[in-house]
């Protein structure tokens, strides 16, 4: 399913990219809302649509809250009112895991077949939506996109990403983390509110990637850099695990503290800066 998705993403953004020079006459903004009750400890998975950004904010309120605003692009505002009514998200929704998928043009509105009425014309028409979740705090998050912006803060929670390209801003506090990003750039920050020393895999296949560790972590770090670029350390007191294997400007295999949790960050082509928490506003 996934590698279907990102399929049906990339073949998306290169349709979106062929008409990169087409002018649109008639655009149009919508917002479509919801809201529904959702215990913490269970999984809310999200995917978005080809173009769009999402924000992920974890709440002490035991509900999930969806704000999607909707860009729309057509010739005519007939051919806008007929996407306006089936672009947009749907839900699946059960106690322990709720689903909310993004629906327009690139995945056939989330039928298996396009209306028999639908205009031909409008399939592969450029649209954007970007995303506001709240979650319970406590919550596990999965998040699979195509191009945007990312920003997940205070969720206590397991995280898993793929994105296709993206910048991303993201908290890590409770749960174990797995981020990988195939564009962009990624600031992704260890315990602004505490963290409690989970296994983390961020790997960024072109960009530049951030790192920020609190002072008082304790963990195994492999940092690595496959082909252009460099790591810049500034964390104090980094020591290798092996004495004899030296760090370089493309390799760190190093003890944090007294050791324990496996981090371990991987950059194609660009850099990879690891820092203390607070280094920096």
């Amino acid at each position: 399913m996934k590698k279907s998705f990102f399929l049906t993403i990339a073949v998306m953004l290169l349709a979106s990219a062929a008409m990169g020079q087409t002018t649109f006459s008639n655009k149009r903004t919508i917002t479509k809302t919801d809201r529904f009750d959702f215990r913490p400890g269970g999984t809310v998975a999200i995917v978005g649509a080809p173009n769009g950004s999402i924000e992920i904010v974890g709440s002490t309120t035991n509900e999930v809250e969806i704000t999607a605003e909707i860009l729309l692009q057509a010739g005519s505002e007939a051919d806008l009112d007929e996407l306006a009514k089936l672009t947009g998200f749907i839900t699946d929704e059960s106690a322990a895991r709720t689903g909310i998928l993004s629906i327009g043009n690139h995945n056939k509105f989330g039928q298996k077949k396009l209306p028999k009425n639908f205009p031909k014309l409008l399939v592969g028409l450029p649209f954007t939506i970007n995303y506001i979740v709240h979650v319970p705090r406590f919550t596990d998050v999965e998040v699979d996109g195509g191009r945007g912006d990312l920003k997940i803060g205070g969720v206590e929670g397991a995280i898993r990403v793929n994105y296709l390209e993206s910048n991303a801003t993201i908290e890590v506090i409770g749960g174990n983390t797995a981020i990988t990003i195939t564009k962009g750039n990624a600031d992704v920050t260890f315990g602004t509110r505490g963290w409690r020393g989970r296994p983390a895999s961020i790997q960024l296949a072109s960009g530049d990637l951030t790192v920020r560790l609190p002072t008082t972590a304790s963990a195994e770090l492999d940092a690595v850099v496959l082909r252009t670029g460099m790591i810049e350390n500034e964390f104090p007191d980094l020591k290798p695990r092996d004495r004899k294997a030296v760090f370089t400007d493309r390799s760190m295999y190093a003890r944090v503290g007294v050791g324990g949790a496996s981090l371990k960050f991987t950059v194609g082509d660009g850099n990879l800066r690891i820092e203390p928490l607070g280094s920096r506003p």
